[in-house]
């Protein structure tokens, strides 16, 4: 039976307010089962342990921001990095007993700040020259604090399969993928789960099967990496062959790990057959699933429950937001029926790593890997005539998108074929910070990175005339509608439609207004190229990023359009080497105001 995707808003919201009441009621219920349980006088009928998470933890290992050069706060307080989180889970397992607590992951491990990007590129762990590479700062971190196993984020894929490989190596636990199979056997590339045991005195082991499943969308979003190499079948599907195998092996409790948010949404479009966030699919339809470790989606879900329409039971699911920001934390309460442990009771929530501190072994085995990252990223590479902020470029043409599109329109320009060369070129790009600032005076390699924070590469895509407006009419659908004669509040403005900063783009190259006022899909005018209008049939090259130009964001016509330019290099590295080379970054040279936004056909800003 097909599931209505939930709105996102309400679904957190309902987690919110049920996980503060599950939180006090699983607090008390698990420290009354231990207690009793400790110190049995016979063989126990009851027993009760806890099973860990993070997700998407995105390389963050200290409470520190790296593109501003300084400790990371918020307004709420927030703080992140697997060191605090170490501390949390030293908690835990001081209060619950070592062999009673299992630590998982939900993938995104590897991308993502500066420190995923210098051992990744800079000082790579696959080694260069010939020599061997260090260890990555995860491994070493998540190998300290055990943990059991992790599932394969889409961003694992960023940095190509060696990279992955090489990380996987370093691991003490296994990555797991149910769905990430060898594209010629079709049989998993990575292990598909792994079952744990808990040990209980004078009774039978509760087994404990994990299955791990990553994101469909690798294949679009890493298409470059994977293509040919790996398949990405739909987590429904194959948590449909594995979860029977796992209950066949004698597993008491099994436990997924889904790189997969729980909204049932996708953001593809119609370019592949399966859901992006499917993990509330996942509970509902696949029968034999006691609880579901979420990540994806970067949102805080201390508890929700979906039940399965099969067998009527009631499956656990937590996301712990990002970054380490939170630790999901899943109790279960399991007592012995004829030799066999059932699963009596279940509870979760999350942890604040801001009520802790960094864990000290932590900051003993990586402090020197920040440091040596963070001497990185201050190095000087040029200097810029005057300030450009972001801080308006999701309703204005500012200098700093200008500078991304320049940088990709002079990449490509260059490798283009002699009759290419001769179409139109323009570029297309997103402000993926609404923070960043390329400073006057020095610029540093971070005020380059956090400009352009992903790991993408760079493409040259033909479109029509005609494919150009859909595209823009697409990209436009990021504002709300604000009709002709009321006020624009820029903080309610975009985001329409959960069209995120870093899926709405901009043109560079053409010249058009984006009417606010008017119902999306007719909202683009005076769409104009050299002064004059463009034609539906004019030949365009379009710079754009891998992720785009693969589908990301379920863009039209960009996927299949023809291909006239591709790169391995990232745009990020093009940027700095465009800085580098120049010596100074002048925007005079390159800013221009060629699109706005306006009101029944009036300036807006």
């Amino acid at each position: 039976m097909p599931v209505s995707p939930l709105n996102r808003r309400e679904f957190v919201k309902k987690s919110a307010v049920t996980g503060a009441a599950v939180a006090a009621a699983g607090a008390v219920g698990t420290g009354t089962a231990q207690a009793a349980d400790r110190t049995p006088a016979k063989a126990p009928k009851t027993w009760s342990f806890s099973i860990l998470g993070t997700t998407d933890l995105h390389s963050h290992v200290f409470n520190w921001d790296y593109y501003s050069n300084k400790a990371y706060s918020d307004s709420k307080g927030n703080t992140y990095g697997i060191a605090r989180i170490a501390t949390l889970v030293k908690q835990q397992r001081a209060q619950k007993g070592e062999d009673r607590v299992l630590l998982v992951d939900a993938g995104d491990i590897i991308q993502g700040t500066s420190l995923a990007y210098y051992y990744a590129n800079v000082d790579p762990i696959t080694g260069k020259d010939g020599k061997p590479g260090p260890k990555h700062p995860m491994a070493v971190a998540m190998n300290e604090m055990r943990y059991d196993a992790a599932a394969l984020g889409n961003h694992e894929f960023n940095y190509g399969i060696d990279v992955l490989r090489a990380f996987e190596r370093q691991c003490h636990f296994p990555l797991l993928g149910a769905n990430a199979l060898d594209a010629k056997t079709l049989k998993p590339a990575f292990p598909p789960y792994t079952v744990k045991c808990i040990k209980v005195p004078g009774a039978p082991d509760i087994k404990v099967g994990i299955l791990g499943l990553t994101n469909p969308g690798i294949a679009l979003w890493d298409k470059d990496n994977v293509s040919g190499k790996m398949v990405f079948p739909g987590l429904v599907e194959q948590a449909k062959k594995y979860v029977p195998r796992l209950r066949a092996l004698g597993c008491d409790v099994v436990f997924l790990t889904d790189h997969s948010g729980l909204d049932g949404s996708t953001s593809w479009g119609d370019e592949l057959p399966y859901v992006e966030n499917a993990s509330n699919l996942v509970a509902e339809q696949v029968p034999g699933i006691d609880a579901i470790l979420v990540g994806h989606t970067h949102v805080d879900v201390p508890t929700y429950t979906v039940k399965n329409e099969e067998t009527g039971e009631d499956v656990l699911l937590s996301e712990p937001y990002c970054y380490g920001y939170r630790l999901s934390v899943f109790d279960f309460e399991l007592e012995l029926h004829h030799g066999c442990w059932k699963v009596t009771g279940k509870t979760a929530t999350t942890l604040n790593s801001n009520t802790v501190a960094e864990d000290a072994r932590i900051t003993e085995l990586l402090e020197a890997d920040h440091d040596l990252v963070v001497k990185y990223v201050n190095t000087a590479i040029g200097t810029c005539t005057e300030d450009m902020s972001t801080a308006e470029a999701c309703w204005k043409d500012v200098p700093a998108i200008d500078f991304i599109h320049q940088v990709q329109m002079e990449a490509v320009k260059s490798g283009l074929s002699t009759s290419d060369a001769a179409l139109p070129l323009i570029s297309v790009a997103a402000c993926f910070s609404r923070t960043a600032d390329i400073p006057k005076g020095d610029v540093t390699i971070r005020d380059v990175a956090g400009l352009y924070i992903y790991e993408n590469t760079l493409y040259g895509k033909k479109l029509t005339g005609a494919q150009l407006k859909d595209y823009l009419e697409f990209a436009a659908k990021y504002y709300h509608q604000v009709p002709s004669g009321t006020k624009v509040d820029t903080s309610t403005l975009t985001n329409a439609n959960s069209f995120w900063d870093y899926m709405y783009d901009t043109a560079a190259g053409v010249s058009y207004d984006i009417d606010i006022a008017a119902a999306e899909g007719s909202r683009i005018k005076n769409l104009t190229y050299n002064g004059a209008a463009v034609a539906d049939d004019q030949i365009f090259v379009v710079a754009v990023n891998n992720y785009r130009a693969n589908g990301g964001s379920g863009y039209p016509h960009i996927a299949d359009a023809e291909t006239a330019y591709s790169s391995t290099n990232q745009v990020r590295d093009l940027m700095i080497a465009y800085a580098t080379a120049k010596g100074t970054i002048d925007p005079s040279t390159f800013a221009a105001t060629n699109w706005k936004l306006t009101q029944d056909g009036t300036a807006v800003f």
